[in-house]
């Protein structure tokens, strides 16, 4: 059909239907809220580079962890802000899908990197003595990269997948970033390989790492019940408990959002949702590090002493 085009200028991002007024009040909350998400991770990464004590298999898996955050925030972030501010609602077709490979791309090394962070506790409660051995710097270096090379790769097989339809109509993605299952639904073209694939992507990066992390933690939790002190106890269940609590979230809302049957009744609850993990997720392991974990606590008072003394 004549009609029909393979090539689009821009799609128009639905949002939410707002006032202007409402936008600009939006825009100064959402602004604040990203501020503090580039400050409270730049703060963990100053804080285990600067401190040769954080220099651990954790904290080191935890820089990649608060680098993702940025990342994934700073991925479509700036484009909604402007928008807000600005109030229109279109995205260029190549930034559109450049938002699709990183918000993907980080999603999914995010994942991958928890699983790692679950296996390193693993080790650390489960076998002590050959932790050292174990998790050794070549071991961690080939982690982090694996999360990274299979994030990438995995998000580009989906954007790649996307390229391929044709688009014909008014392109209006009812969302407020370029999520791929709502881009998916303004194509004319079959989208059934592209389904099964987002399908196969929601068990590898979902369904697998949580079966880990569950497993894992199984583990850990029987190695410590074992342990005979309190004391050591209560020290073995500290070290990984931040990390189970930021898993929960991050999983819990993950699940609801991609695993669950799609459905049109379920598409402004599903942005809402969207909308808290961009905001609230990155703040989350800061947060959670920063206030329920000794050592970062120790290593930022010790900071602060030696700028006084200086």
């Amino acid at each position: 059909m004549e009609g029909n085009q393979s090539w689009i200028a821009e799609f128009i991002l639905l949002g939410f239907q707002l006032s202007e007024d409402m936008e600009l009040l939006l825009f100064v909350i959402f602004i604040l809220l990203y501020t503090f998400n580039l400050l409270a991770n730049g703060m963990i990464l100053g804080l285990i580079s600067l401190e040769p004590r954080l220099h651990t298999p954790m904290y080191y898996f935890l820089s990649h962890l608060a680098i993702t955050d940025v990342a994934y925030a700073s991925s479509h972030l700036p484009n909604m802000l402007e928008n807000l501010v600005k109030h229109k609602k279109t995205i260029s077709y190549f930034s559109c899908t450049m938002q699709m490979v990183s918000y993907l791309a980080f999603a999914s090394v995010e994942c991958l990197t928890l699983v790692v962070m679950s296996y390193d506790r693993f080790v650390a409660i489960c076998h002590p003595l050959q932790y050292t051995v174990i998790m050794n710097w070549r071991v961690c270096t080939f982690l982090a990269i694996a999360c990274w090379a299979c994030g990438f790769s995995l998000a580009i097989v989906q954007v790649s997948l996307f390229l391929r339809l044709p688009f014909c109509g008014p392109q209006k993605v009812n969302h407020f970033f370029c999520e791929i299952r709502s881009v998916l639904k303004v194509t004319c073209g079959e989208t059934w390989i592209n389904d099964i694939f987002l399908l196969a992507d929601g068990v590898f990066i979902l369904i697998a790492p949580i079966s880990l992390v569950l497993v894992s933690y199984v583990r850990i939790l029987w190695a410590i019940l074992k342990i005979q002190s309190k004391e050591g106890r209560k020290k073995a269940f500290s070290t990984c408990s931040s990390h189970l609590c930021v898993v929960g979230f991050y999983f819990g809302i993950v699940l609801m959002v991609y695993m669950i049957p799609d459905d049109n009744n379920r598409e402004e609850p599903q942005k809402i949702l969207f909308l808290f993990y961009t905001f609230f997720n990155p703040l989350l392991n800061p947060l959670v590090y920063s206030l329920r974990n000794a050592q970062v606590k120790a290593a930022f008072h010790r900071l602060l002493q030696k700028r006084r003394t200086v």
